[in-house]
């Protein structure tokens, strides 16, 4: 931590500041916000995997910390039971209200993407869109 005083016990702000500045920008570079990876994955089950897959490394070389439930979920949850499926996105919404942002991924929205697209809307939550080039749109 920066002292406002040299070791003579004089102020020394000019090196405080250069200090307080250095510590500040260390511990910006160690923040890194948790992104919602919203991409489908009904339909072409396994091709889906693979694009969520990219979508978080992607996400995670941008100095985040993805969070792509229909990545997790699935593994022991059964996506064909319909009881299941609503508990699933019941959880989605949850986890989506520990997110900073919701990254939407791909040209297709399906149900499940508009529900957390929603969602996020009504939270007020910084919503980015890509291309499945993993090109930002507007």
């Amino acid at each position: 931590m920066a002292k406002k005083f040299n070791n003579e016990g004089y102020a020394d702000p000019t090196a405080f500041e250069a200090l307080n500045r250095i510590e500040q920008e260390e511990r910006e570079a160690r923040y890194r916000p948790i992104v919602y990876i919203c991409s489908p994955f009904s339909g072409k089950e396994h091709e889906n995997k693979i694009n969520a897959r990219k979508y978080c490394r992607f996400a995670l070389e941008k100095h985040t910390i993805p969070f792509a439930p229909h990545l997790l979920f699935p593994q022991f949850m059964d996506d064909n039971n319909p009881k299941e499926r609503q508990l699933a996105m019941f959880m989605n919404l949850i986890m989506l209200g520990h997110c900073a942002e919701l990254w939407v991924f791909g040209d297709k929205i399906s149900a499940g993407m508009k529900q957390e697209i929603r969602k996020a809307r009504y939270r007020r939550m910084k919503i980015r869109y890509f291309t499945e080039n993993l090109e930002e749109t507007t």
